[in-house]
């Protein structure tokens, strides 16, 4: 699987603390996917003990958006990255990355935030969702496929600062206003607001959500910035 290293010398949310950068292209499947990969949608493929973290202003089981491998160095132990947003009103949670309503946890071996709010074995929540023709939700799931920038393409999206908005692993952040959080957390990765007619229902306020690593790649952040 292609997916980016950790940096040294990244200090923040504005480094690169991870490259290279890589594209993740969605896939819809047929099948659910039980294998620890890259995904959005479905049921989370846990490492550890199911751990589904709670709003904790309604006491509802968070969304379960999807898993991210986390980067490490070549010959370190798969972990990986979940995500789960509230989701209310057609507003998605993630306006604040600590106040319980994004909730980016990491297993094996990561730590639970602080601000989370993890609800007792056996909590099961909704997973990622799309509306159909009706204006129904309908559970989706996604297979996620890294896939390089080229070099050229890469060149140019650097130049001035622009950086590619689409969704990606790695680099520098492309953000609307601000991170949102300040160093040493890392920016990881970043999904682009769908609204109601995407393949899948992400609100941003028409802008993205950014995930974030401490530096020791255990605890997690996500937030999302308007356009």
């Amino acid at each position: 699987m292609l997916l980016p290293r950790p940096v040294e010398g990244a200090e923040g949310p504005y480094d690169a603390g991870y490259l290279p950068r890589v594209e993740m292209c969605m896939r819809l499947v047929d099948e659910a996917i039980t294998e620890p990969v890259a995904k959005l949608g479905g049921d989370p493929v846990w490492l550890e003990e199911p751990c589904w973290p709670m709003n904790p202003r309604t006491g509802e089981p968070l969304d379960f958006i999807g898993q991210i491998p986390v980067p490490v160095e070549l010959g370190d132990e798969l972990r990986m990255a979940y995500l789960f947003l509230s989701y209310e009103d057609y507003e998605t949670g993630g306006m604040d990355p600590e106040d319980g309503e994004a909730v980016l946890l990491v297993q094996p071996g990561g730590r639970i935030p602080g601000f989370a709010t993890i609800g007792p074995a056996g909590t099961k929540g909704r997973s990622l969702f799309a509306f159909d023709a009706e204006e129904e939700m309908v559970s989706v799931e996604f297979r996620i496929e890294m896939r390089p920038v080229a070099d050229v393409r890469e060149r140019y999206l650097e130049k001035d600062g622009i950086i590619d908005a689409d969704n990606y692993i790695g680099g520098k952040a492309d953000y609307r206003q601000w991170a949102g959080v300040e160093a040493p957390w890392r920016f990881f990765f970043s999904l682009v607001c769908t609204g109601d007619t995407g393949p899948y229902f992400l609100n941003f306020g028409h802008g993205a959500g950014y995930a974030y690593l401490s530096p020791d790649g255990l605890e997690g952040r996500f937030g999302w910035d308007a356009a």
